[in-house]
């Protein structure tokens, strides 16, 4: 038997994974299975953002005099449906586990102890072992951070009402993706970011992001020294450059990333701050144990989390397969899908040009606000990186990602043919690369 603690993204797919090869599979999950993704993370984000582009599209619209009036948001009806289809969305998850054979075991945590997992007093002895405990929101050292009205993405759904004024405290693609959602939804939000907001990220999808987020308050460089209740609102001590400051909210939202969920596992080496250190192989320091997903710590990415639990699988299968992190594609949702990867090879020159009309984005044409494509271009041709902001960029950039680590050069888009219309000025941009590159041979 094989036993996999924890039921998200990493774990299912390894259980089915090993399921499917005929293996005997118990997977231990305390709640729902779908892990952060769908519980906390990818789904909420997905289903709160859908409407907060109905509502910016409405106001387009109106603006432009082709819809009479905008939309009247019903947050508490927002959070209720929200869950229906959740809840939806796991029943069909578990089937589609238990139909492929694996025994799933619900309703308490595991732990392992260093040789086994227990689940209550019972001991459940395989022939291997994998640790998928996930991850739960960051949550700052910061006098007052537990206050009633102080949220995390796992607590959102206790949100009794929509804050006239948001304080979210974090600069990276989650804070980001919450300031555009609730600064749709109506709230007057202000991120509250200790470093650069978005500093990782590729320049001109940080710009972009910027201006999506006209009328969203931005503090750069700026902590957060204490929470505190007022008589009427929420008091944020703050500190920037060495002078402090209050700022005054009705709720916050502490979106400051992600830190793996490791406290049950005993045994495992691990990291001072509690990630899982796994090989190439997803091994742990011991054998026939196995750790993937976010306890084995960044990127905290779901399709990275299956990858490494099918990877985790296969090795236990005998295949002796590595991981592989390279060209990992990414995408930041705000009113379009902000998506990126590269290859991080210096050489590379950028190309970028204006997103072009298509779905999603005719009717931005009046406002030059059609998003863009980019491409990064190694001398030799070969493709190093691509960004996009556009209604459908995540797909393009994992397609994109794909072709990079299959080492397509922009050449080997001379004879594509696209869909129109379309919104995706990337692949277009390939075969302007290519023939740019062709001219300059030639002089």
């Amino acid at each position: 038997m094989i036993v996999i603690l924890g039921g998200g993204p990493a774990g299912r797919l390894a259980a089915i994974r090993l399921a499917s090869a005929g293996r005997e599979v118990t997977l231990v999950e305390k709640g729902g299975i779908g892990g952060q993704c769908l519980h906390y993370g990818c789904m909420p984000v997905c289903a709160m953002n859908d409407v907060a582009r109905h509502i910016q599209a409405a106001g387009t619209f109106s603006e432009l005099g082709i819809l009479r009036k905008a939309p009247d948001l019903d947050f508490e009806a927002l959070l209720r449906e929200m869950a229906k289809v959740q809840e939806t969305i796991t029943g069909v998850l578990d089937k589609e586990t238990r139909d492929a054979g694996v025994e799933i075991l619900y309703g308490q945590e595991g732990r392992f102890d260093g040789r086994e997992v227990v689940v209550g007093s019972e001991r459940l002895i395989g022939d291997a072992v994998i640790l998928c405990t996930g991850s739960r929101p960051a949550l700052p050292d910061i006098e007052g951070i537990r206050n009633e009205r102080v949220y995390t993405p796992h607590s959102l759904k206790t949100m009794k009402a929509l804050p006239e004024r948001l304080a979210i405290i974090g600069g990276g693609i989650m804070a980001a993706e919450f300031a555009y959602i609730f600064s749709r939804f109506g709230s007057r939000v202000t991120v509250i970011s200790r470093s650069g907001f978005l500093k990782n990220l590729d320049e001109t999808i940080r710009k972009r992001a910027v201006r999506e987020l006209a009328g969203v308050e931005i503090r750069e460089g700026t902590d957060v020294l204490a929470v505190r209740d007022s008589k009427e609102n929420l008091e944020i001590l703050v500190k920037n450059g060495g002078k402090e400051g209050v700022l005054a909210c009705d709720a916050v939202l502490v979106a400051a990333g992600l830190t793996p969920n490791s406290g049950m596992l005993d045994g495992v080496t691990k990291r001072p701050n509690g990630e899982v250190i796994v090989d190439d192989y997803m091994r742990t320091n011991l054998p026939g144990i196995y750790a993937a997903g976010d306890i084995t710590g960044p990127p905290f990415l779901t399709p990275v989390a299956r990858l490494q639990g099918i990877v985790a699988a296969d090795n236990i299968l005998g295949q002796h397969r590595k991981m592989d992190y390279s060209a990992i594609p990414q995408a930041l949702n705000l009113g379009y899908e902000l998506a990126f990867c590269s290859d991080n090879n210096p050489r590379a020159k950028p190309l970028v040009i204006p997103g072009v009309a298509g779905p999603g984005t005719f009717w931005a044409v009046p406002a030059s606000d059609t998003g863009f494509a980019k491409i990064l271009v190694a001398p030799d041709g070969a493709l190093s990186g691509m960004a996009t902001a556009s209604p459908g960029g995540g797909l393009i950039a994992g397609y994109m990602a794909l072709l990079m680590r299959r080492h397509f050069s922009v050449h080997d888009f001379s004879d594509f043919i696209e869909v129109h219309p379309s919104t995706d000025g990337v692949y277009g941009l390939a075969k302007y690369a290519s023939e740019l590159l062709k001219k300059h041979e030639k002089r």
